[in-house]
């Protein structure tokens, strides 16, 4: 039996919501059952309220607004615990089609992949901007490079994620998951492809940043964190030798004045240069001990992934209180709210 949870972070979506909900589809070719889970990020419009009478099966809310990468790795979590096979994550506001799940779940289905991104088409979506296009195309230009992957829109929100990859995802970012989850994904060699989907216009204003520099600045430093969390090495020894060269700088050109019998006047360039070099020297010593604590978060990401496919076993395992018992025989849960 193979069960698709469809998640929707949402923070104050009352108005969209049930449209959204509304359209979301009901059957797909080799899904079995299909669930609708709702992340309340600390709504104070009756979000949670509107997910219930619309139908979704699970909703998860949070005491306070906490963004929307804890919002989504929430949805992560309650979709794996409630025996989700396929999670696939949406907005609230409609700027997806319901009906293209299916397209994206389909190379889930046939094995064919870990992870599935909905692709605009930037370059030429009617619904984008000249200014937001040429932002979004440089964007996944940065992404494709830090995660060695061929994903042709990475910081679209639509997406599909097998069991086994939403196991080995841990979001870390406190602002958004897509790139964040894309080099994690990218660097743990999972399978990702693309998929073309079709967009609406946006009924209001993005949430998730109010200016333009704003979202570059905080995509830029997500990147730099996760590319720095999985590469430490490399990018401390980049940023040492920097510094190292750059201190050569002074202490050659003191030693050309001393040379040439006029280096009293230059000591300071002496001092500079032994400054940076030595400063360089201790960058690459962090690099080290930052791939030494890398090597650690490694193990520790097996030992959760192994801790979370026990529990898979368990729950798969019959009872001996009840005879017969299994996930594919038990009736379908009721709604399930959880407050975190």
């Amino acid at each position: 039996m193979t069960k698709l949870i469809i998640q929707i972070p949402c923070f104050n979506e009352a108005e969209t919501l049930p449209e959204t909900l509304v359209a979301l589809p009901r059957r797909i070719e080799g899904i079995d059952r299909i669930e609708v889970l709702v992340i309340d990020d600390g709504s104070h419009d009756g979000t949670a309220e509107v997910a219930r009478r619309f139908g979704a099966h699970h909703i998860v809310r949070h005491r306070r607004n906490r963004g929307l990468a804890a919002a989504f790795q929430s949805g992560l979590d309650a979709a794996l615990a409630a025996g989700a096979d396929i999670i696939v994550n949406t907005d609230a506001d409609g700027q997806y089609e319901g009906a293209d799940i299916a397209r994206l779940v389909a190379p889930v289905i046939a094995h064919q992949a870990d992870i599935v991104i909905g692709d605009r088409g930037v370059a030429s979506n009617a619904h984008f901007g000249p200014f937001k296009r040429l932002l979004q195309r440089a964007g996944s230009s940065v992404v494709r490079r830090l995660s060695r992957t061929d994903v042709t829109d990475a910081v679209s929100g639509f997406r599909a994620i097998s069991r086994a990859a939403a196991q080995r995802i841990t979001i870390t970012t406190e602002f958004s998951y897509t790139t964040d989850m894309l080099i994690q994904a990218g660097r743990k060699r999972l399978k990702i492809v693309s998929v073309p989907i079709r967009t609406h216009a946006a009924v209001r204003p993005s949430r998730l940043f109010t200016s333009i520099p704003q979202f570059i600045t905080r995509q830029l430093m997500t990147m730099a964190r996760a590319y720095a969390t999985y590469n430490p090495l490399r990018t401390f020894a980049l940023i040492g030798t920097t510094l190292a060269v750059i201190g050569l700088l002074p202490i050659l050109r003191f030693l050309y004045f001393w040379a040439t019998g006029d280096g009293d006047g230059h000591v300071q360039s002496l001092v500079l240069g032994g400054s940076l070099l030595v400063l360089g020297v201790v960058t690459g010593l962090l690099g080290v001990l930052a791939d030494q604590i890398g090597t650690n978060r490694k193990l520790l990401e097996e030992a959760l992934f192994a801790l979370r496919r026990l529990e898979d076993e368990r729950a798969a395992a019959p009872r001996d209180d009840l005879p017969g018992d299994s996930p594919a025989a038990s009736p379908a849960r009721p709604l399930r709210i959880l407050k975190r």
